[in-house]
């Protein structure tokens, strides 16, 4: 253990218990006593090391400063795996408990109709495009223009020959049909430039695609390449982590959601979570006029417990209270 001496707080002196000048104010007479005692009550002193500790042999300095937060899983990127101290939504183990519970049938829209299912060989950029479509929009209708879309020819080379006319026709109705078909074009555009008709492998260049955001990002890198690179938070997601209080704060987008959701949760649950929530959100937690007297978690849940206070019209949203999330 390396040497310590005893020195005062802002005094320059390193050699000595207390300063020299502290010492011949103590022996000055014409001080007060009174004083002198009030000020040694106020002396403040730290203990200081000579010597830094050093770094152990053959670790170089990168090493050293990652050491500290490497992560379970060989990451370093801050987010917690189980067992490491912080913040953690109270009784959230057997609310996810509960959650499964009430998704086993597995018969939500999402389960037949969800971007999963496009999962086939080679049918990387089928996923990209069905997540495009599927923003702002209902599980069955996005299915829906993905079988035309097959039916038509669903490849970069087929979608750029495809007049932009024939192309909303065949995606109508989906939630902003008109922005999408020029979101597909030059996606299409920068697939058969840049990726030989494939998509990126990482999130980055994913999220650079047109109308491409890290929700459809993330999910995409997990349904195409198996990579597991974040929580896909879409307006289910974020809704239901609010209410469940699973955020440490209330969140104001799915983007928000994500960052706090990773925070805590255990990075293997993170792939099922958007079809365990989607699914959940999709059959009772609604967001107009959710099914609470249906959830398991009614009495855990921050909002469900509100829900029952007061009366609101069958169908309108609920006025709940702003939620309070524990410490």
């Amino acid at each position: 253990m390396p040497d310590v001496v005893l020195h005062c707080l802002g005094c320059p002196s390193l050699s000595c218990l207390v300063c020299s000048s502290w010492q011949r104010m103590q022996n000055d007479k014409d001080l007060p006593d009174t004083l002198v005692k009030r000020l040694i009550r106020r002396r403040r002193v730290e203990i200081k090391y000579e010597t830094e500790a050093k770094a152990e042999p053959n670790t170089s300095p990168s090493e050293a400063t990652t050491q500290g937060n490497e992560r379970c899983d060989g990451g370093v990127d801050g987010r917690r795996d189980e067992g490491e101290g912080g913040w953690e939504p109270p009784q959230w183990r057997q609310v996810l408990k509960n959650l499964q519970a009430m998704r086993a049938a597995q018969d939500a829209p999402v389960d037949s109709m969800g971007a999963e299912q496009c999962i086939e060989q080679g049918a990387e950029p089928k996923v990209l495009i069905s997540l495009m479509l599927s923003s702002q929009t209902k599980d069955q209708v996005t299915h829906a223009a993905m079988t035309k879309l097959r039916q038509h020819g669903l490849t970069p080379d087929s979608l750029l020959n495809t007049s932009d006319t024939t192309l909303g026709e065949l995606i109508y109705p989906v939630g902003f049909w008109k922005k999408k078909v020029a979101y597909i074009k030059k996606t299409c555009e920068i697939l058969k430039r840049d990726y030989e008709g494939d998509i990126p492998s990482t999130v980055k260049e994913m999220c650079q695609l047109p109308g491409v955001g890290p929700k459809m990002a993330h999910l995409c890198m997990d349904i195409a390449w198996g990579k597991l690179t974040g929580i896909g938070v879409d307006t289910h997601v974020h809704r239901i982590s609010n209410r469940l209080g699973w955020t440490r704060h209330p969140t104001k987008t799915p983007e928000e959601t994500r960052i706090a959701l990773e925070a805590w949760m255990p990075k293997d649950l993170w792939s099922n979570t958007n079809l365990l929530m989607v699914g959940f959100g999709q059959q009772i937690c609604l967001p107009v006029g959710p099914r609470c007297g249906e959830c398991l978690n009614k009495a855990m849940c921050p909002y469900g417990k509100n829900a029952s206070h007061g009366s609101s019209k069958k169908g309108s949203p609920r006025k709940t209270q702003k939620r309070k999330h524990p410490e």
